[in-house]
């Protein structure tokens, strides 16, 4: 793949040859050009399917791999295919339109009103029993743009343990550990200790904060009873290619289009389409089980010899199945969308003060750290982690776009009245993750009656028993990991009591109705995947689901469990190996 300098560098000749061409009337000789233009519009031309170029790709267009979705899965898969094949045919289908060109972290802190709200979409219902459950209540929902939602995820990337994998195949065990180097390659992934090691870092932000905790969180494991290890945060992070940058939120944008030019530019390599703005509402199919073509917004797309291959998250791609192969016809995939899992989460803000750490004169002005604790219930054995950020600012407000930049978690970053009252303090953000029950026969997604094929589903999801002793037992671990391994005790600690918009620090534990977060994230297992001994599965080992020759599943949908991980290495992972299975490395030059 180019690296983003090329890039950089195609584009400006590109640009360059463009004003060369003098008698073009875009450069207003002999007549004034066009004077409106869209963000879209120029985007197709430099990058994307034009109109013209649908239409006869739909009359003409022979690919060897259709892919449908446009984030990690899709990279993934595609770098690899790539790799092993230049001369590979690929059409990639996005639904959405081109919306950032990087994380958003990586852009001004204005950006992040651009954070969920009005970018998150909900093709699917809720039902009332979820609505009004005690906790959980709503699943976060889709980011339809190209790269989807590599413009927005933490960047946690942790590589989880065969024990962490519990419940899965052995075969697909393996996968995840064969390719998880290349994963770490791909998505820039390093640990938040090794994040500032260029020559010209002074007083890096990783730095002596990181450090202390390091030392104190050394033993963890050990003294809380259900915390099973620590490592420094693994982030997709890591500057490859900037000799003067080190912090960059990893997203798929750039990527992609790099990846596009490499391929429209090389001699002897055919060419990587993308189309964006383009809905698939449903996989037409022939009576050998194969399909044949894809209902699509801009109309029939017929595949011919291409492999389909789903790559837009776990709940769209799940709809698209149950619409298009109707369980009384193919009882093969009759469990499609009767198993759902996700990760509740606890939130927990807290300080501590700056003196209680040995080096707290050697801090600089602004420090932080990050942290991957995982931890398992010694009852039902399902996991939890705590995603644990530390900030420590010395002046929020000239520090405010570094903090937006740097901050590992988003999601959990303080908020400024937090910070405004804790110069002297370090700021503890625990965001801690629980694995749902996937044995919960509760939990399902099924079509409903509505008409609209890419929105006729329904979501249930409830916290049963297990789930909730699992949620006591990481928010017991959350605190004892705070209070005994971080603050040395008690009286050091205050907690964020949270009033409306706003609240103040306390002494005593927040209660559960102030920490526990109604939205549930990482929505898995509706498609899962199994070998021999789980004849339940409705896709095999090979990624296909069953009884169908040439459709293949990428994503979260294929876990078995939910665990309770962050999901983007491993589906990246599992998309690497379906493509080297797809194009065996033999055609590799």
């Amino acid at each position: 793949m180019h690296k983003f300098p090329v890039y950089i560098f195609m584009i400006l000749c590109y640009l360059s040859l463009a004003a060369m061409t003098t008698s073009s009337p875009q450069n207003g000789y002999p007549l004034p050009g066009k004077q409106r233009t869209t963000p879209q519009e120029v985007m197709k031309q430099m990058f994307f399917v034009t109109d013209e170029e649908w239409e006869t790709i739909k009359a003409t267009g022979e690919f060897d791999y259709v892919v449908i979705g446009s984030s990690y899965c899709a990279l993934s898969f595609i770098t690899k295919v790539v790799e092993n094949n230049p001369m590979a045919k690929i059409l990639m289908l996005e639904q959405g339109q081109y919306f950032h060109p990087s994380h958003f972290q990586n852009l001004s802190p204005a950006y992040i009103h651009t954070w969920r709200g009005a970018s998150e979409t909900f093709p699917w219902n809720i039902t009332e029993k979820t609505h009004q459950g005690e906790y959980i209540k709503w699943v976060h929902g889709m980011c339809n743009f190209f790269g989807g939602r590599s413009m927005f995820w933490s960047g946690w990337c942790p590589e989880p343990t065969d024990k962490e994998m519990e419940g899965w195949p052995r075969e697909v065990i393996k996968v995840v550990r064969d390719y998880f180097g290349e994963v770490r390659e791909l998505m820039n992934v390093t640990t938040a200790d090794k994040i500032f090691q260029k020559e010209h870092s002074t007083q890096p932000i990783y730095g002596k904060l990181q450090e202390s905790l390091n030392c104190t969180l050394e033993k963890v494991a050990d003294n809380v009873k259900t915390v099973t290890r620590m490592t420094p945060g693994p982030l997709s992070v890591q500057c490859k290619g900037y000799r003067y940058q080190d912090f960059q939120k990893d997203a798929v944008p750039a990527k992609l289009l790099e990846l596009l030019l490499s391929k429209q530019d090389s001699p002897g390599k055919a060419p990587l389409k993308i189309c964006i703005d383009c809905t698939v509402e449903k996989i037409l199919h022939n009576s050998n089980k194969r399909a044949t073509a894809l209902e699509t917004s801009l109309g029939k797309l017929l595949l011919g010899n291409a492999k389909l291959v789903l790559a837009m998250g776990t709940l769209p791609p799940t709809t698209l199945m149950l619409n298009s192969f109707p369980k009384p016809k193919f009882p093969l995939l009759a469990n499609i969308g009767e198993r759902f899992t996700a990760h509740f989460i606890t939130g927990i803000s807290a300080r501590v003060p700056r003196d209680i750490f040995t080096n707290s004169k050697d801090f600089g002005n602004l420090e932080m750290a990050a942290f991957y604790i995982a931890g398992v219930s010694k009852k039902s054995n399902h996991q939890f982690h705590i995603q644990m950020a530390a900030i420590g600012d010395n002046d929020p407000i000239n520090n405010s776009y570094d903090t937006f930049q740097f901050y590992p978690d988003i999601a959990a970053l303080p908020t400024p009245q937090q910070l405004a009252t804790s110069t002297d303090h370090v700021i503890i953000m625990a965001a801690t993750l629980g694995q749902m029950d996937h044995r919960n026969k509760e939990n399902w997604f099924r079509l409903n009656d509505r008409n609209d094929v890419t929105t006729n589903v329904t979501l249930q999801f409830v916290a049963n028993d297990t789930d909730n002793e699992l949620w006591n037992t990481m928010d017991d671990a959350t605190f004892q990991v705070i209070e005994q391994e971080i603050a040395g005790g008690t009286k050091n600690v205050e907690y964020w009591h949270p009033m409306g918009n706003t609240g103040s620090w306390k002494t005593t534990r927040p209660n559960r109705e102030m920490i526990r977060v109604p939205a549930t994230v990482h929505e898995a297992s509706t498609m899962w995947m199994g070998g021999e001994q789980d004849s339940e599965a409705p896709v095999g080992l090979d990624y296909r689901p069953n009884g169908l020759e040439n459709v293949y599943i990428t994503g979260a949908s294929l876990y078995p469990t939910g665990a309770s991980w962050n999901p983007t290495g491993v589906m990246a992972a599992m998309a690497m190996h379906l493509g080297d299975l797809l194009e065996p490395k033999r055609h590799k030059v």
